[in-house]
């Protein structure tokens, strides 16, 4: 059970523990997660900065290969349950022997739900409680707020290390401002969902996916401020590949941070940076 917002190392241990005590018991796995994520209906108003889509979540867990996978919806209501009548509901829905959730886990009204009161819910129930310990990287806890920090810092590297793999973000690409076809470098406009969280701005070397084929790619986050850019955009060049894009779904995988976001004096010099961004990307990302 828990938000699994981005999948990281901690993430990816408690499900992988579940499956594996499930198969040793010769019982059935299953993975609770809520939608939409708690912040969203505990924190109204704040800015969700969500690493994964629903999606991207079901995607994620399903590598696991559990037998069951619950979303369920998280309301307002939901906050107002207590643990002890929450997991009252989930038992009679869902018959369980042992509950697996992260060590600093707590739920129900008030976060009153951790993991000793839990126990003492479980004892009532018929279910044990197992909380898997915090995965440390680094000298410090795994946690979906570090892999924010890391990319608001523009640290790609860094939060691949957390994750266990890539940090993506996945668009339809739609129509920009086609800046990048006049000056020979064609890109690909994302499309994001503003609750998702982005990179800082700047240049990144990455593996773009279409069709489920992987291609090297040199992405920019930003305003664009050679040409005088407001809006925030993410606009994916392909390395190597031409053809007609909008519409399609794109998933960009960020492997390494190139540079800051600048600006030039000219569209030359901008063009002369993006060909060494593009040559530098090609070494860095392999096929």
């Amino acid at each position: 059970m828990g938000k699994f917002d981005g999948l990281h190392l901690g993430h990816r241990q408690l499900i992988s523990t579940t499956v594996e005590r499930a198969n040793t018991l010769g019982l059935g796995s299953a993975v609770l997660t809520w939608e939409p994520h708690p912040n969203a209906v505990t924190r109204p108003g704040q800015p969700l900065q969500l690493l994964t889509s629903l999606e991207e979540r079901i995607e994620l867990i399903a590598r696991f290969d559990p037998d069951l996978l619950l979303v369920v919806p998280f309301t307002r209501e939901t906050m107002a349950t207590s643990a002890e009548i929450y997991m009252r509901q989930i038992v009679a829905a869902v018959p369980i022997r042992e509950l697996w959730v992260g060590e600093g886990f707590a739920m129900g009204k008030g976060r009153a739900g951790d993991v000793p009161s839990l126990m003492v819910i479980g004892a009532e129930l018929g279910f044990a409680v197992g909380a898997v310990s915090k995965v440390i990287v680094g000298g410090a806890p795994v946690s979906a707020s570090r892999v924010r920090e890391l990319l608001r810092a523009g640290d790609v590297e860094g939060a691949i290390a957390v994750l266990g793999r890539p940090f993506g973000l996945r668009g339809v690409v739609v129509q920009g401002d086609q800046r990048g076809r006049v000056i020979g470098f064609p890109t690909a406009n994302l499309r994001i969902d503003e609750a998702h969280v982005l990179p800082a701005d700047g240049v990144y070397a990455c593996r773009a996916y279409l069709n489920g084929i992987g291609l090297p790619a040199v992405t920019n986050i930003g305003v664009r401020p050679t040409f005088d850019g407001l809006r925030r955009a993410v606009e994916a060049h392909l390395l190597d590949w031409s053809g007609d894009l909008y519409g399609q779904s794109i998933r960009v995988e960020f492997l390494h941070r190139l540079r800051g976001e600048q600006k030039f004096d000219g569209v030359e010099a901008l063009v002369a940076q993006i060909q060494r961004d593009a040559d530098h990307a090609r070494e860095l990302v392999r096929p």
